[in-house]
């Protein structure tokens, strides 16, 4: 039985939902980092919030992790890169806590641009300064929304109920999907000149970190106000409380901060300053949702191999899972035998023809170069395989074609460098068991598992006599014999199922052959 670890607290429904999946999980929050490091090599999966800190550190200990969930979307808290490197899939939660997290943000607009928690203060100590807290409407108003995504474009069909007007800057956010929220989709500059409120709804990346500066500042209408529900590093702090102080900024609405626990913060005592605790997900419904999200998730990846919302490999859902079954073993097969016959090779091209090209290919691709990559390095799985590519400068390219000429499937396998081009295709036939049936442009079908022998020859009478009295004087039984060859007495090859692993030195005496040009071991598990 698989096992997670729940280090944050999350609502009792997640740990009932891993129980009811086949998952034991063990519900330990509050543990400090080092408590943290000394259980974590016990656990298959590790659920947090945002509390919990996935160091490289835990990372180094976590020897038996695949998982880690984020009930939440933000995932500053967990060592992204170093998680990838080992193999670790990172899945967040985007979808349970976004109106939440819209509402808030909204709430933040209005509390600020009326200048409520000032006024409720003064008023509950007695004073009625009525002409103190003149506040303006926001009817008809310009609101920049930065980043348009589930949590954005929830902001945005919100701020329009209150007959705002609404501009976008997402440089992924399509002129189609602009159309269908009802925003101008602007570039950033353009909206720090016209919004009248600005608000952040991004992750935080190199690209996004510091966004608010004060050159971004100084672009924007004298009087504007920001509004962060997202995440603190997005505005520089100091840079805002300067703008502040000057009136460039009449307001700022903060849930964020670049340090958390904020305790201390430079916006901290200014009367324009609304500030909230981080609780843009804090509702019973949000904190529920993402538990029951992220729960879900981690048992389906656990036990079923289904990968959603993961933010380092691709996702494949429930449903597409036992349809993708087979064709993982295939994917893992072709590449491990590449990957064992091949030399080198820089460039990687993958065509899926058939049913395969109406799948889901993109977690197929990553186990291709999981099984490429395999017999040349450890610890590569399909989460860290692309990237391990990219970072070795190997050029991965992909094609799909419904139609295939001779097979109802087919997955091939080119890869090229310094020894050449080498390609291999394989099928699946009725029983979904996968096979090989071409190498190098020879037809040869076989299945590929346990220990077997590779070979590439002259054909010339004698030689499979030869090859089977070297195996058999070494007293290496044949399982299955497979050959292909492109023409009489020109090139051949054989794979042959062996019953045990060859050693060194019956390798070394077929490759003396004088027939053999290669000759591999293998090995498919």
């Amino acid at each position: 039985m698989p096992k997670v670890l729940i280090s944050d607290k999350l609502s009792p429904a997640a740990a009932a939902i891993f129980e009811a999946r086949g998952v034991q999980a063990d519900e330990k929050p509050g543990m400090s980092p080092e408590e943290l490091i000394a259980c974590i090599g016990g656990y298959d999966g590790l659920a947090i919030r945002s509390a919990t800190k996935v160091t490289v550190e835990v990372l180094d200990a976590a020897k038996n992790l695949k998982v880690i969930g984020r009930a939440g979307i933000g995932v500053d808290n967990v060592n992204l890169p170093a998680a990838t490197a080992r193999g670790i899939a990172v899945m967040n939660t985007p979808f349970g806590n976004s109106i939440t997290t819209a509402e808030h943000a909204i709430a933040m607009l209005l509390a600020v641009v009326r200048r409520i928690p000032a006024a409720n203060a003064s008023t509950h100590a007695g004073k009625w300064e009525k002409s103190r807290f003149m506040g303006s409407e926001v009817y008809g108003k310009v609101l920049g929304i930065i980043g348009a995504g589930n949590i954005g474009s929830i902001v945005a069909d919100r701020a329009q109920g209150l007959k705002m007007r609404v501009i976008a800057y997402d440089p992924y956010l399509s002129p189609e999907r602009a159309a269908d929220l009802g925003v101008e989709k602007v570039e950033l500059d353009d909206l720090f000149a016209r919004a009248d409120f600005v608000t952040l709804h991004t992750p935080m990346t190199d690209a996004t970190r510091g966004i608010i500066d004060a050159a971004a500042l100084a672009k924007m209408k004298r009087g504007v106000y920001i509004v962060n529900c997202a995440r603190g590093g997005l505005v520089i702090e100091e840079d805002l409380r300067a703008a502040l102080e000057s009136g460039q900024v009449a307001g700022a609405a903060m849930d964020v901060f670049s340090e958390e626990p904020a305790k201390d913060n430079v916006l901290f005592g200014l009367e324009q300053v609304v500030a909230t605790p981080h609780l843009g997900a804090s509702t019973t419904e949000a904190q529920e949702n993402v538990a029951i999200q992220v729960a879900e998730q981690m048992s389906d990846f656990l036990t079923l191999g289904a990968v959603t919302n993961a933010l380092n490999m691709p996702s494949v859902s429930a449903e597409d899972a036992p349809k993708l079954k087979p064709y993982m073993q295939l994917a893992e097969q072709v590449g491990s035998f590449l990957g064992q016959v091949a030399d080198s090779f820089t460039s990687v091209r993958i065509d899926y023809e058939g049913h395969v090209a109406t799948l889901n290919t993109r977690p197929l691709t990553a186990i291709v170069l999981e099984g490429l990559l395999s017999p040349l390095m450890e610890s590569v799985n399909m989460v860290n395989a692309p990237v391990v590519a990219k970072e070795r400068g190997i050029d991965v390219t992909e094609a799909t074609n419904e139609r295939c000429a001779d097979y109802q499937t087919l997955l091939r396998l080119t890869v090229a460098g310094g020894s050449g081009e080498q390609c291999v295709s394989g099928t699946l036939f009725a029983d979904s068991r996968p096979r090989l049936v071409e190498l190098n442009g020879i037809s040869i079908e076989a299945e590929l598992r346990g220990d077997m022998l590779y070979t590439s020859n002259e054909d010339v009478p004698g030689f499979i006599g030869q090859l089977g009295g070297t195996l058999g004087e070494a007293g290496v039984n044949i399982a299955t014999f497979h050959l292909g060859r492109k023409e009489r007495g020109g090139k051949a090859l054989a794979l042959v199922s062996l019953d045990g692993a060859l050693s060194d030195r019956v390798l070394a005496k077929i490759r003396a052959l004088p027939q053999v040009n290669e000759a591999k071991s293998l090995h498919f598990g």
